[in-house]
């Protein structure tokens, strides 16, 4: 007899109407809760070893699960070029209401910490059969749009952004192939951001981040914390972390923290 863990069903929904109609790729697996939800990276996919670490660890204990890639990653429809911080929320919101039911714990990694803030909030506004458990949150990259990168770029690359309505950023992830920096990600981006004023979720809040992160800076996180009530909220700072946070250490970190919530 077989010990493989059984794969987690993939399915699909549509997102959007008219020309921003997209076809959203989902992984859910059965089980009891809280429910897990992963968040991705900006150009990460539901693939990647955290997400798929995190599926197994649901599939030894019983829980629910679900991963999805938003628009333009993955095994999404779309066109990544195409995307906003607005249209990947819209889809987060789509699967989590098609998905999920009772408690649920956000972990959201990178981008995905942004959005799993976000996706908390909408949440709390909505009359929802799934609610807010805890997050978890990996190399949290709020407000990333303006603050890492727009406010970081050079004069040069601002007017490449503003003329052409792209720059190709050169990559050291994936395949290391430059992707599009589009005006529209941008500027749609300010309409989401968080780090501005108080940030009130309700529920338990774990972050870990890795000192030696060339890409989320420490001291985002930190940001991120003064932003966050302090009843129970907690950073672990992984001191010769990168901003990867998957060597198997780093994971066995990320599962303690969610098996901590609950």
């Amino acid at each position: 007899m077989s010990n493989a863990i059984p794969e987690a069903v993939l399915g699909f929904i549509d997102v959007g109407e008219g020309p921003s109609a997209r076809r959203i790729a989902v992984r859910r697996r059965a089980g009891r809760g809280p429910g897990l939800v992963w968040l991705g990276g900006f150009k990460s996919d539901m693939q990647g070893s955290k997400a798929v670490a995190l599926d197994a660890w649901a599939a030894d204990h019983g829980r629910a699960a679900v991963r999805f890639d938003y628009s333009g990653h993955g095994e999404s429809g779309g066109e990544f070029a195409d995307g906003t911080i607005g249209s990947w929320l819209e889809d987060s919101v789509a699967v989590f209401e098609r998905f999920c039911d009772g408690p649920q714990v956000l972990i959201g990694s990178s981008m995905g910490g942004w959005m799993a803030l976000l996706l908390a909030r909408e949440i709390r506004k909505r009359a929802s059969q799934a609610s807010l458990a805890g997050l978890v949150l990996i190399a949290p990259a709020p407000d990333f749009t303006e603050e890492l990168m727009w406010k970081n770029f050079s004069a040069g690359v601002k007017k490449e952004i503003e003329t052409k309505g792209f720059w190709l950023r050169p990559s050291d992830y994936g395949d290391g192939s430059p992707y599009p920096i589009t005006r529209n990600l941008i500027e749609e981006g300010r309409n989401h951001l968080v780090l501005g004023s108080a940030i009130d979720l309700g529920c338990p809040v774990r972050i870990l981040q890795g000192a030696q992160d060339p890409d989320v800076p420490w001291q985002h996180a930190f940001a991120l914390t003064h932003r966050l009530p302090a009843d129970d909220v907690v950073l672990t700072m992984i001191q010769d972390g990168d901003h990867r946070l998957s060597r198997p250490q780093d994971i066995a970190r990320i599962l303690a923290a969610v098996a901590e919530i609950g």
